[in-house]
């Protein structure tokens, strides 16, 4: 039987970089569009730097089985749209039973969770926490402070992502806004458009059928 080889891999907490993976992607300023709900402020940001990084991500991926996991690091640059965070898409896991975990290496972020029905979590995280993401649930990095987020992760490689769930429901149920006092708070969003129970219920199969 031929084994996977183990790896080690370094961390640049400076860049928020993971050095030694096979896996690197970049999100533009461009690339969000549609996200925020200030969409005049988000416009003089694109007039500035539409194509400038907001967070990028390196990874290594060992293997697709469950029993593998893929590792990685999210950076993401500090500001905000009017008074709304810069947030990641965000996703639940196309496989939504596997859980998702973050560690957070330096910044101070929110990681903004949402169930298939609509519950919202907030987990305020800062320097050396981890914060455990349950299964289904969707999950995004929100953050709120005034230095670059940067973020280990680690899930199972089979767990794959949909992206699209936040935009089909008009975007997440709260946004993370500035506050005006130099905290955050959550407020609804009036676009926000609950899940029909066939639409949760296919979520939950799917995972079944994955198992």
């Amino acid at each position: 039987m031929i084994f996977t080889e183990p790896r080690l891999c370094d961390i640049s907490v400076a860049t928020g970089m993971l050095q030694n993976a096979d896996g690197h992607y970049r999100k533009s300023y461009r690339d969000l569009t549609g996200l925020y709900a200030d969409s005049e402020a988000f416009d003089a940001i694109l007039a500035q730097k539409a194509d400038a990084i907001a967070y990028e991500v390196t990874s290594y991926t060992p293997g697709a089985k469950t029993s593998d996991i893929i590792m990685g690091v999210t950076r993401m640059e500090p500001g905000k749209v009017g008074r709304e965070y810069f947030l990641t898409r965000g996703h639940i896991h196309a496989n939504g039973d596997r859980p998702e975990v973050y560690h957070t290496l330096s910044g101070r972020g929110v990681m903004q969770m949402e169930s298939p029905e609509g519950e919202v979590r907030l987990v305020e995280m800062g320097p050396q926490q981890v914060c455990y993401v349950p299964p289904y649930w969707i999950h995004r990095s929100v953050n709120i402070g005034d230095d670059d987020l940067v973020m280990f992760f680690a899930y199972p490689a089979d767990s794959g992502q949909d992206y699209g769930i936040i935009e089909r429901s008009g975007g997440m149920r709260v946004r993370i806004m500035d506050d005006g006092r130099g905290g955050w708070v959550a407020e609804d969003n009036p676009a926000w458009r609950n899940r029909t129970p066939d639409e949760v219920a296919s979520i939950l199969n799917r995972a079944e059928a994955m198992a």
